[in-house]
């Protein structure tokens, strides 16, 4: 019941489209304006729904003073709004409003913009807006969510692995199975407790305050991680009903070892096999005694428990594997933006997809590992401890070991082949979504990002193909041969797929890294909309940094668009520049030539030019020197072809 409430509470809690990582549209009062009295309120409209923090506004007088004002609220029927109301009595001079806000995806998003009463101030107070972020408290998140993804691939693929690839000795699996549970508890408490402070800025000692998980609570990303949280309990019912025993038959004359798939039992003391012969001299039989089963974790409450038919097992192994998938697409950047259904749909797909491969690999890995020691194993004498609790005599391997470790990497090589397609096909779709054009790859650091997965996931697919050829070359080893051709030695082929099955778990392990990097990025799309506002837009870290957006026209088909002009940090003296130019589609758009100069009319300064280059996706300089502060104009002349270009002016504030 629990479970199924949170479920809906997840499904339903701010189930408005977005576009990951609320981007500002508009501001009212503008950046910069004066105006003869003092605003009754200032209102902030997005690109997305949004989620209020209590302290979201924060309103600094021209002395530099906080001033009190009402709590942040939508304005109504508007979730893609934030609005605060100001007290009476403001007083003339130059304000500071510095705000922050929560995006459906649940990322952060802060900045912060002026307007002035009267006249602006003779000078801009100095203040201190807060920090966007807390570097401890980003790391700290950014390390959780990493190890939520390592832990739930170890979980979901070493499960999968172990029921689908079915090896001849499941036990190493259990280090690999208790591992993700574990890490993926740990990194969910820990999500959950930094929730609070990752969303405000503040420190991690915040998340002791006694109010922080109520809060933490009440949106979608936690009802996500405490969801996990509970999802993880009926998972460890499941994980310790796993076929991790098997029972191999123990004689002298067999040529076979099949291996029989059965739950969690009691340790047993393993019984010798008896052999008959008649006393006719010229026939015998063998009679083979099964060797009794080597538990690894888990006593069954009964033998029908212990018995739990694969035909169930597979079925729930699905349906929490889903779920747990789904707790990361409502609270990421599937939850935001253009087709929301197939968005989460294909999210729960790429990470199952990736979990059955990565999490799959490392199960192979220590498969192969402890065949490898059993192989080594003593075959007579005294019952040496091998691996995972196992005498040797228990582990040792038989003459068909082998092949059955040929056929369970056989298995796992068509499995990893469906995952891979499946993550190519979801992989494209979420490219397409998130970046919104083809020059955003190169354009934006999302795009940027992506790309360097692109090439990490193509490298472990060339590792993968490497490993299917060994695989190949494994099977031939085993399989009966010729006296004329004898096969090669198994033992050396084992080691060179080793070899490669470790090449591909190490960048997989960077591929998690990256994904967990571009889950906190902001995807390209989101770019877009913070052009098609005219005025200040939020730079992530820089409260204030001055945003100017030049809209141009030349006249000639195609030649419209606009030219986001960011300068860093908008302040007197050196700052830094860049120029992005979107096209009429409102994607990024490659120009051949962009120039930029700056001037005060009001101190007869200027022009200075900025003397752009082409950075590859966008222009800047990092040598701007600006002289004096005040309300400067921005003119960007942009050549859009040999014969067509035009130029547009907007007005851009620096501070002192």
């Amino acid at each position: 019941m629990l479970l199924g409430s949170l479920l809906v509470l997840l499904l339903l809690a701010g189930a408005n489209p977005a576009a990951g990582h609320a981007a500002l549209r508009s501001l009212d009062p503008a950046d910069g304006t004066v105006l003869p009295s003092a605003p009754r309120a200032v209102t902030l409209t997005f690109s997305e729904s949004v989620g209020l923090l209590d302290d979201t506004f924060r309103l600094f007088g021209p002395d530099g003073r906080r001033v009190r004002t009402d709590p942040a609220e939508h304005a109504p029927g508007r979730t893609d709004t934030a609005r605060v109301a100001f007290p009476a009595g403001l007083g003339r001079g130059t304000f500071t409003v510095a705000w922050r806000v929560v995006s459906a995806d649940g990322h952060p998003v802060s900045g912060a913009f002026t307007f002035s009463v009267g006249s602006p101030s003779a000078v801009s107070a100095a203040v201190a807006t807060g920090r966007a972020e807390d570097p401890l408290t980003r790391a700290l998140h950014g390390l959780a969510r990493a190890a939520a993804y390592s832990g739930a691939a170890l979980l979901i693929g070493t499960a999968a692995f172990v029921l689908l690839c079915r090896p001849p000795d499941p036990r190493p699996s259990r280090g690999p199975l208790a591992a993700g549970w574990w890490t993926l508890l740990v990194s969910t408490l820990a999500l959950l407790l930094l929730r609070a402070p990752y969303e405000t800025g503040a420190g991690p000692a915040a998340a002791l305050h006694p109010a922080a998980l109520a809060h933490t609570l009440t949106g979608r990303p936690g009802l996500a991680l405490l969801t996990r949280l509970t999802l993880l309990a009926p998972t460890a019912l499941f994980v310790r009903r796993l076929p991790t025993t098997t029972t191999m038959p123990n004689t002298r004359t067999t040529e076979t070892t099949p291996t029989t798939w059965t739950a969690h039992t009691t340790r047993t003391t393993p019984t010798t096999s008896t052999t008959t012969t008649t006393p006719t001299p010229t026939t015998s039989t063998t009679t083979t005694t099964p060797m009794p089963t080597t538990p690894v974790a888990g006593t069954p409450s009964s033998a029908k428990a212990a018995a739990a038919p694969l035909a169930l097992t597979l079925p729930l192994a699905l349906v929490l594997a889903l779920l747990l998938a789904l707790t990361w697409a409502v609270s990421d950047h599937a939850a935001a933006g253009i087709q929301v259904p197939w968005a989460m749909a294909s999210s729960v797909l790429h990470l199952l997809a990736m979990a059955v491969w990565l999490g799959g690999l490392t199960a192979l890995l220590t498969t192969l590992q402890g065949e490898a020691r059993a192989s080594r194993a003593p075959v007579g004498g005294t019952a040496a401890e091998t691996t995972d609790g196992a005498s040797a005599e228990e582990t040792r391997r038989s003459p068909n070991r082998d092949a059955q470790l040929t056929a369970t990497v056989t298995r796992f090589s068509r499995l990893a082949v469906l995952a891979v397609t499946v993550l190519v096909l979801t992989g494209t779709y979420q490219s397409w979504r998130g970046l919104g054009s083809p020059a955003a790859l190169t354009g934006t650091t999302y795009g940027r990002l992506l790309l360097a997965k692109l090439l990490a996931v193509a490298l472990l697919a060339a590792l993968a193909a490497r490993s299917r050829r060994w695989t190949s070359r494994l099977a031939k080893s085993t399989a009966p041969a010729s006296p004329a051709a004898p096969p090669p030695g198994p033992e050396a082929v084992a080691r060179a797929l080793r070899r490669s099955v470790l090449a591909e778990v190490t960048v997989g392990v960077a591929v998690l890294v990256i994904t967990t990097v571009l889950g906190a990025t902001p995807p390209g799309r989101t770019a877009a909309d913070a052009a098609a506002r005219d005025g200040w837009a939020p730079t992530a870290g820089v409260p204030g940094a001055s945003v100017a957006v030049i809209p141009f026209d030349t006249g000639s088909p195609g030649g419209r668009g606009r030219v986001q002009i960011t300068l860093e940090p908008g302040r007197v003296g050196q700052n830094a520049v860049e120029a992005v130019v979107f096209g009429p589609d409102g994607g990024l758009s490659a120009v051949p030539e962009l120039r930029l100069s700056l001037s005060l009319p009001a101190k007869g300064i200027g022009p200075i030019d900025a003397r752009l280059t082409d950075r590859g996706g966008y222009w800047g300089t990092d040598t701007l020197t600006l002289p004096l502060p005040g309300t400067w104009t921005a003119k960007a002349t942009v050549r859009v072809s040999e014969l067509d270009q035009a130029s547009a002016a907007r007005t851009v504030r620096i501070l002192r």
